[in-house]
């Protein structure tokens, strides 16, 4: 692994494969280590670029003057300008869409797509938001202990894979309960007519058997977005990359090649 110090911290990268440069940002239960079951398929036609978002996995923590996730997309953009890198597609899983929105708006023309799973990008609307606020007051039934970054079946056809996904999140640093929280000033805000301005090709993926985000918020906001794909897929949860990754990864290349790299 390699460390580069950028924006007043030291964040923990790897690089593999040659082409393009395609980024993989994690979620909030991930690093990056998460994406073992993409990085040797994409790896053969791509630069695959993937890193520990700050304060998680191996990167440091901002302890001296936290700024927790508000700096995420700027991270992102020090990295970028510290590996030279020019341009880039990006695939980002839950809360990793928050940096990949954030910088690909700041950043007109440096990104070529974007693939964002299981989040909704800050796309939003009146409807959306009803749901979100139905499902927060109606948490699923499910069994004791059980992450609702998977899925119910998964946890009980992939007990090996589930512990594998819990040891990895086990790598991260303690978070408070209200990291995620998004601040009062975004709060009715929607980023779709911004991504509709760059241009470029997204496509949001949603598992259908998703207990932590509300699928149906992710439908809305694919609908948001002019021109924006919506792939669902039926029978994973939270984590569609992790659940099943060979289905996820031909969505992913198929778009790639017929969308951004034709």
């Amino acid at each position: 692994m390699s460390t580069a110090n950028v924006n007043g911290i030291s964040v923990n990268y790897q690089i593999h494969g040659s082409g393009p440069v395609l980024i993989f940002i994690h979620g909030f239960g991930g690093n990056l280590l998460s994406w073992w079951q993409q990085i040797p398929e994409f790896s053969k036609y791509f630069t695959c670029l993937t890193y520990d978002q700050r304060s998680f996995g191996s990167t440091s923590d901002d302890i001296d003057n936290p700024r927790g996730k508000s700096e995420f997309a700027n991270d992102l953009e020090a990295l970028l300008e510290y590996l030279k890198i020019d341009s880039c597609s990006i695939v980002a899983h839950s809360m990793g869409a928050r940096a990949a929105v954030g910088f690909s708006l700041r950043n007109a023309g440096r990104v070529k797509g974007l693939v964002i799973s299981s989040a909704n990008g800050g796309c939003d609307n009146q409807e959306s938001r009803a749901v979100r606020k139905f499902h927060k007051n109606n948490p699923p039934d499910l069994p004791k202990g059980m992450m609702r970054s998977l899925s119910v079946d998964f946890h009980e056809t992939e007990p090996q894979k589930s512990f594998l996904h819990r040891q990895i999140m086990r790598l991260n640093p303690k978070h408070p309960s209200d990291f995620l929280k998004v601040p009062a000033h975004l709060i009715g805000c929607s980023t779709h007519e911004k991504l509709d301005a760059l241009g470029i090709p997204i496509i949001f993926i949603v598992g259908m058997k998703d207990t932590l985000v509300a699928p149906r918020t992710i439908e809305i906001a694919a609908s948001l977005v002019r021109g924006a794909e919506l792939f669902t897929m039926h029978n994973v949860g939270h984590s569609t990359y992790y659940e099943d990754p060979e289905t996820f990864n031909s969505i992913v290349l198929d778009f790639l090649n017929k969308k951004v790299y034709y």
